[in-house]
C-alpha cells in the first residue's frame, strides 16, 4: 500500500488534514532546498511526505504532530535524526538552548510545514511571536490556501490588501514560490494553494505599542468599505486619523509605514485624553 492511499484513508477532518502526492513532495522539497548542516521545525508532518525526504538531507528536524496516530507511527520509524513531538504546535515552546536548538548553525533555523489550513494564520503569528522571542529562524516555507497566500503578499491598495497582509508584512518579507492545484492533495481539497517563503525581521517601522498598532488594523478593516474617518469609530468613537493621512482615505489604502504611524497618533491622544 503506498503512502498516498494511506494518507487518504487516515486523513481527518478535524485536523483539517490534506497530504502531498509523492511527486509534489519531491518539488516542495526542491523548493526548500535544505542543506546538510541545518536544523528544521516541521509544523504537521502527517505520514512523513516531507520528513523522509528532507531527513537524509539536513542535520535534525524537530516535528511537531497534533495527530496522535501519525506522530506515534513516525515517531516508531526512529529516523536517526528526527525528533516527533506529539501536540499543537501553537502551544510551542521552543528553548534556543536546547538540542537540537543548539546545534543550529550561523545561518539559523529553518521552518517548514504542509499548514492544516483552518489554523494557518494563528501558526504564522505564533512564527512571528516566536522570532520575537530571540528563535533564530531563518526563514519559513509552508503550505497555505492560495487565497491565504495571495492576501498575506497583497501589496496595499488591492482587494487581497488586510489585516493579515499588514500585521505580517510588519515583520516578514513573504513570497509565493510555488502554486498547487487541488490534485497535489489526497484527499483532493476545494482549494487551490500555494508554498509561501517568510523571512522574519524586526518590526519595521518600530511600534510603540505593539498591541495597540494590531488592534487599530483589526478594528478599520471590519469597515474596509469606509472612508478611514468613519472606519476608525470601531477602534474608539473618538478617534482621528493624524493630519498627515487623509481620513476621507479607506483603509486599504494605507501602507503598514502609515499605520504604524496612526497607531502612533492613536496611543499619543489616548495619553492626553
Amino acid at each position: 500500500m503506498t503512502t498516498t492511499v494511506t494518507a487518504t484513508r487516515r486523513a481527518k477532518k478535524r485536523f483539517g488534514q490534506h497530504f502531498l502526492e509523492p511527486a509534489w513532495a519531491d518539488k516542495v522539497v526542491r523548493a526548500i532546498n535544505p542543506g546538510p548542516d541545518q536544523v528544521f521545525v516541521e509544523i504537521g508532518p502527517g505520514p512523513g511526505a516531507l520528513t523522509r525526504r528532507l531527513a537524509p538531507r539536513v542535520h535534525a528536524i524537530v516535528a511537531y504532530e497534533i495527530d496522535r496516530d501519525f506522530a506515534a507511527t513516525l515517531d516508531a520509524e526512529a529516523l536517526p535524526n528526527v525528533g516527533v513531538i506529539r501536540g499543537d504546535f501553537l502551544d510551542a515552546q521552543i528553548d534556543v538552548d536546547s538540542e537540537p536548538a543548539a546545534a543550529v548553525s550561523a545561518a539559523g533555523l529553518r521552518v517548514a510545514g504542509n499548514l492544516p489550513y483552518n489554523v494557518a494564520s494563528p501558526i504564522l503569528f505564533r512564527l512571528a511571536e516566536l522570532y520575537a522571542s530571540g528563535l533564530p529562524i531563518a526563514d519559513a516555507i509552508v503550505m497555505l490556501q492560495r487565497e491565504v497566500a495571495e492576501r498575506l503578499v497583497a501589496p496595499h491598495g488591492t482587494g487581497e490588501y488586510g489585516v493579515l497582509s499588514v500585521l505580517m508584512q510588519h515583520v516578514a518579507d513573504a513570497a509565493i514560490v510555488m502554486k498547487l492545484p487541488p490534485g497535489a492533495f489526497r484527499p483532493v481539497p476545494k482549494v487551490h494553494s500555494a508554498l509561501v517563503r517568510l523571512r522574519f525581521h524586526e518590526p519595521d517601522p518600530p511600534v510603540a505599542d505593539p498591541a495597540i498598532f494590531a488592534a487599530v488594523v483589526q478594528a478599520v478593516f471590519t469597515r474596509r468599505r469606509k472612508t478611514l474617518e468613519n472606519a476608525l469609530k470601531a477602534y474608539n468613537p473618538a478617534a482621528s486619523a493624524p493630519p498627515d493621512i487623509d481620513p476621507r482615505r479607506r483603509p486599504e489604502t494605507l501602507t503598514v509605514h502609515e499605520f504604524a504611524r496612526l497607531a502612533g497618533w492613536l496611543k499619543k491622544a489616548a495619553s492626553f485624553a
